[in-house]
């Protein structure tokens, strides 16, 4: 059995140079695992081994250059601290709070990410969802299908679409800047919270989040996951978004007080949520389930097919720009992180 564990934790046995996959994205279980595949470098699977993760990391620490990751893979200060040849990490995702950037500023470690590629998928879906929670279009699907139109009437009125709202955005990055787009052809009012007042755009800057929520119609969060935004989102927020506030959250779940909005939706404090993360996924709140002023999805706001191609021709872009002494592709700049968009895969 040890002899077994040993062989299951040898590398491939060529020249090619390694990178580590301490578990495995999420594309890889939609399309294999060949789905990163490139003839200039080969994937050590920490997670096909049957080694405890430290040890198979020691094993294999004088190997290891590159790290692929995912949102949902961490790379922490102690799995860095054991790869003294790791020169990059490479992730799937649009956000990085899943990896350890202040050691690897320290190591001098360059960390790549999938760039805007999810952008403008998550400013549709934004939107989307927010069309969806005012005509409660998903709620009156459920009542034509469950056969209650011909048993009970019409279905309740939904509210005016998106002309002339006041819409918030928190975090006016990449995503932000693109869901703003879309929302001035419903002719919108857009105001906005970020770290610092942005020249360029026409927008209302509000510093303080529940300025900006008690001026709004509607609030779209799409800045990143950081120590600063964890429950950015809670009462006093959802308090001045009102009774007729709807909030739209496709960029992660902890940035929102999960408790503090449950309560708020059952006790119709707000009039509705579109939501694509939640604060402890894959579970999601129970009370959420039955409520017709709640719209989800599962994290998948950032997702479509075309995007998935071109993220996967920059993960392997980025990685064989690595080992050929060429700049890489999407280099995430370590000294200025918050202003990072969250969206992952």
């Amino acid at each position: 059995m040890a002899v077994a564990a040993e062989n299951q934790s040898q590398p491939p046995q060529n020249d090619l140079p390694y990178v580590l996959i301490l578990k495995p994205p999420a594309a890889f279980s939609i399309f294999g695992d060949h789905f990163f595949h490139s003839p200039k470098f080969q994937f050590l699977k920490a997670f096909e081994s049957p080694l405890p993760l430290s040890q198979f990391l020691l094993t294999h620490a004088q190997s290891v250059q590159a790290i692929l990751t995912s949102a949902s893979g961490s790379v922490t200060a102690d799995t860095i601290r054991l790869l003294p040849h790791l020169d990059l990490v490479v992730t799937t995702s649009q956000g990085i709070n899943h990896i350890d950037c202040s050691e690897c500023r320290r190591r001098g470690i360059a960390v790549a990410g999938a760039g805007t590629i999810f952008s403008t998928d998550c400013a549709d879906s934004a939107v989307g969802l927010l069309l969806d929670v005012l005509r409660k279009v998903s709620a009156a699907n459920r009542y034509v299908k469950q056969g209650l139109w011909s048993s009970q009437g019409n279905y309740p009125l939904g509210n005016k679409v998106l002309g002339g709202k006041q819409v918030g955005i928190v975090g006016l990055g990449s995503i932000g800047t693109e869901v703003a787009k879309r929302l001035e052809a419903f002719r919108c009012s857009i105001s906005y919270n970020s770290r610092s007042k942005k020249p360029s755009v026409p927008y209302t800057f509000y510093p303080n989040v529940v300025e900006l929520a008690v001026n709004c119609d509607a609030l779209i969060i799409c800045c990143a996951s950081t120590d600063e935004t964890h429950h950015l989102i809670g009462k006093e927020v959802l308090s001045a978004l009102g009774k007729d506030g709807v909030i739209i959250n496709i960029a992660r779940g902890p940035i929102i007080d999960e408790k503090e909005l449950v309560q708020c939706l059952i006790k119709r404090e707000i009039r509705g949520a579109g939501l694509d993360v939640f604060e402890h996924e894959p579970d999601v709140p129970v009370e959420l389930l039955a409520l017709d002023n709640v719209v989800m999805s599962p994290h998948n706001a950032f997702c479509t097919t075309e995007s998935l191609e071109e993220l996967r021709k920059t993960v392997v872009g980025n990685f064989e720009a690595f080992f050929s002494n060429e700049p890489l592709l999407t280099p995430v700049p370590l000294d200025d992180l918050p202003h990072l968009s969250a969206c992952s895969w």
